[in-house]
């Protein structure tokens, strides 16, 4: 089969590897479309700690929708279903995976990462029988596989709090951030607000009927009078975010952190954030959330369709890699189409 293999910083080829072998459970699958998330984008440019070369090659890929092929065993998971894919596989059995927390489990894998397993730009994708989730038959491929970060939406605003009218500013335009914002509105925000240096995100925001755009904090404490907001949500990939999150938090606010940074490092006054008395989380992957992920897109609260500004097929991955590294061509959510 044709898989899309990273093979040092920039070095993404259209190669020939044999087709998976599905182990005890798994389900052979038709991989459909894949997202191209900036967590891809840090180990496309090696920037994360994480190291890619020639004797260790890595698949990327962890939003995804596929077919499955063969393997299923109730109608939900029959032969020619869509479905969603659920990326990580925790163990099931640490004290996280217990408490209802796997996506902090210390030794899970997770497809297409380092010391993971592999990912989905390829053709074939062998996956548990429990991490397919099936999708509404109205649902097309592309809104199957930005279900997973749409998930990383829901799950920053579970861990905000988000309290009736709260107002919200949502740091960073990009696929995740403009997720967010649509999330924290159908969650009961009062106002919403956007910051971001590009203006052609900012532009796609306000198609998301957001309460203000801006390019940096001042104007979004100017609306509210001095005061800030009550939930800052960092979607950016930069080491500012955070700062800028700080900047913007009312005293006693709530910030969390969703982006990872190039870098990895933030950078942030501590004087301030401790004045403010402020509350800092840092968001890993997500939880349980696909069943309102699924609904939140089903009733119309959440509207994919508009984020994906660019599609690829996948001999032209390379191509679409370096287009959505490099901003250009307004681009928002690339997709690479597999089949």
């Amino acid at each position: 089969m044709k898989a899309v293999v990273l093979r040092g910083a920039g070095d993404l080829r259209v190669e020939a590897i044999p087709n998976p072998v599905p182990g005890p459970g798994e389900v052979v699958l038709r991989v459909r479309e894949v997202g191209i998330c900036g967590s891809d984008l840090h180990f496309y440019h090696q920037d994360g700690g994480a190291t890619v070369d020639a004797s260790s090659p890595l698949i990327l890929g962890h939003e995804f929708s596929a077919e499955i092929i063969e393997g299923g065993e109730t109608p939900d998971l029959a032969p020619g279903r869509l479905v969603a894919v659920e990326p990580a596989r925790p163990c099931g059995r640490c004290e996280w995976c217990l408490a209802g927390d796997p996506n902090l489990c210390q030794v899970q894998k997770f497809a297409g990462t380092p010391g993971g397993v592999p990912g989905a730009l390829a053709e074939y994708h062998a996956a548990p029988a429990d991490t397919l989730i099936p999708v509404p038959p109205e649902f097309d491929a592309a809104t199957a596989a930005l279900l997973e970060p749409l998930g990383v939406a829901v799950h920053a605003l579970d861990l905000a709090h988000l309290r009736p009218l709260d107002s919200v500013a949502v740091v960073g335009a990009g696929p995740i951030g403009l997720m967010t914002a649509q999330v924290a509105r159908a969650s009961g925000a009062g106002r919403v607000f956007v910051i971001d240096p590009l203006r052609y995100r900012l532009d796609a925001a306000r198609r998301f009927e957001v309460d203000g755009v801006a390019e940096t904090p001042g104007d979004v404490l100017r609306w509210t009078g001095g005061r800030g907001v009550d939930a800052v949500l960092e979607a950016t990939d930069g080491p500012s975010g955070a700062a800028a999150a700080v900047e913007l938090a009312r005293p006693g606010g709530r910030i969390v952190l969703i982006g990872i940074p190039s870098g990895d490092a933030v950078t942030l006054t501590a004087s301030v954030a401790r004045r403010k008395g402020l509350t800092l989380k840092f968001q890993r992957r997500m939880g349980r959330v696909y069943p309102r992920a699924i609904e939140l897109v089903r009733t119309a609260r959440v509207r994919l369709g508009p984020l994906v500004t660019h599609r690829f097929p996948l001999d032209r991955a390379p191509e679409a890699f370096a287009l959505q590294s490099a901003r250009r061509d307004g681009a928002i959510k690339t997709m690479i189409v597999v089949s």
